[in-house]
């Protein structure tokens, strides 16, 4: 009808990237934040998913930042420093990994599992009943999958996802292979240019002291006598000054309010620097509910 402007909604126009394949846990937490049917794009590397956000060829980029049994991803806590995106929300997806095969394979048969470090490294339990495999490192859980359906081989097992097998029609030998019952991934929502996010009650930074005595003392002093509750600092050397940390820290509370703004103030006065990474929604439940 003439005149009649067509309004188009949040989901027809986001786009969010991931790293890795179709059936990536990376792809399952944009499904988990966004909803199922969300468009989603893959790339090849964690540098490729921030430069299509900062390139607009996606609106979102969705990363994980932390596993519970591995700890922090450090390539994007690097990429987080170097680079201007903005962290608008959180989601944590929980990590079920399946030993998956060509159709035609058995246990028999398996010479070699590949996956991403990380996975291997929360199946190291599992992987420990069956030292005569060959441990392949590979960029992705879900790429792991993809190369066993596209080689053929009898001989290759992946540790992915249950939606990755589907994906690539693969047959699951045996479920949660993990280490740990309690495996969970943390994932960031990241943006160029974002509004702020309503009901924020989360802010990620980094800062850096300066190199004095009781300097760290007197920056987490900043959130302390303000009563602004840390829930997570972890230290990482800074890529090409050896020797120099900078520390990446989560607190409740949104940068507006006037306690958390006036402790980042604080720490900008008494520290090296001090990025706002962003301030978001905390993620609503560690606990898996799907049974």
């Amino acid at each position: 009808m003439a005149g009649v402007l067509r309004t188009i909604t949040l989901s027809e126009e986001r786009l969010a990237a991931f790293q890795g394949e179709r059936g990536a846990y990376s792809e399952d937490a944009c499904f988990k934040y966004f909803g199922n049917g969300s468009k989603t794009k893959p790339f090849p590397d964690f540098k490729s998913v921030f430069e299509a956000v900062e390139q607009d060829s996606v609106t979102h980029a969705v990363v994980p930042v932390e596993n519970s049994i591995e700890g922090s991803v450090t390539q994007v806590n690097d990429l987080l420093l170097d680079h201007d995106l903005v962290v608008t929300g959180e989601v944590i997806v929980p990590v079920k990994h399946c030993l998956m095969v060509h159709p035609d394979a058995d246990f028999d048969s398996i010479a070699e599992v590949s996956s991403h470090p990380q996975a291997l490294g929360q199946c190291r339990k599992f992987l420990q009943n069956y030292p005569q495999w060959r441990q392949i490192p590979a960029y992705d859980t879900a790429g792991s999958a993809r190369t066993v359906a596209e080689s053929g081989r009898t001989d290759l097992a992946a540790i992915a996802s249950r939606r990755a097998a589907s994906v690539y029609g693969l047959k699951i030998l045996k479920e949660d292979i993990q280490s740990e019952v309690v495996n969970y991934t943390r994932f960031f929502i990241l943006e160029k240019n974002p509004s702020p996010v309503k009901d924020a009650n989360k802010t990620s930074i980094v800062f850096a002291t300066k190199n004095v005595p009781g300097a760290l003392h007197k920056a987490m002093g900043e959130l302390a006598s303000r009563g602004i509750n840390l829930s997570k600092l972890e230290s990482r050397p800074r890529r090409n000054k050896p020797w120099v940390y900078v520390f990446y820290a989560d607190f409740d509370g949104n940068i507006d309010d006037p306690n958390c703004h006036a402790a980042v103030g604080g720490l900008l006065r008494s520290g090296a620097f001090v990025k706002v990474l962003g301030s978001y929604k905390r993620a609503e439940s560690w606990v898996d509910n799907s049974g």
